[in-house]
């Protein structure tokens, strides 16, 4: 698998991956634990994957994209309490990468299943910097807020407000805007009274829906 994961870093910085914490995040963090057995040997190809409950792993290039610019402008250092939200845990593969790069990391999965099984994988090598909660992403987790980012991992039809009210001035909210079959990954910045937001790439999620089970 060794020679895999440099495989798959070089084909990530073909790409324009550029950030060093990041490369060594997607490097070091065994991919293939948050896959099903029957995709094990995928693991560490660049695409995305099937998991439990019709919901799926990002392709690698995606979740490297994506959390480079929830850094951008940002560059935290693990240490400096700085702490992040995740709207939708998954296989919690995103969340181990976002554990190692800041000091807390604040995951919502609808899905209680899912939500434990993420837990109990990245509790087996050491990440105990994140707190997971089951419950509706639309609403985030205002008690704790404001966060210095908020990456959601699920497809949204409008800019959610209720999570750019959670973000610190200047902190980016990473997210994918649009329908089924035309999204579009935005990094948008919150300003002293509104926010920027910058295109990013075409992107493919499952929707974000309301509710927990």
């Amino acid at each position: 698998m060794e020679s895999e994961r440099a495989a798959l870093i070089q084909v990530l910085r073909n790409q324009g991956i550029e950030n060093l914490d990041v490369l060594e995040c997607i490097n070091t963090i065994p991919r293939h634990l948050y896959v099903d057995e029957s995709n094990i040997h995928r693991a560490y190809r660049n695409r995305p994957l099937p998991i439990d409950k019709g919901q799926t792993i990002s392709q690698p290039y995606i979740v490297a994209l994506m959390t480079e610019q929830l850094l951008e402008g940002s560059n935290p250092e693990v240490g400096n309490t700085q702490k992040v939200l995740e709207i939708g845990t998954g296989s919690g593969y995103q969340t181990a990468v976002l554990a190692r790069l800041y000091e807390k990391v604040y995951s919502i999965e609808r899905i209680r299943a899912l939500m434990n099984r993420a837990k109990k994988i990245n509790k087996s090598f050491g990440l105990e910097n994140v707190m997971y909660r089951n419950a509706d992403g639309w609403l985030g987790w205002p008690e704790e807020a404001p966060f210095d980012g908020i990456m959601v991992t699920a497809t949204c039809q409008s800019v959610p407000d209720i999570l750019i009210e959670q973000l610190k001035v200047g902190a980016n909210l990473i997210v994918p805007i649009g329908q089924k079959y035309a999204q579009i990954l935005y990094r948008i910045r919150k300003t002293d009274n509104d926010y920027d937001q910058e295109p990013l790439c075409a992107v493919s999620f499952v929707p974000m829906l309301k509710g927990c089970c």
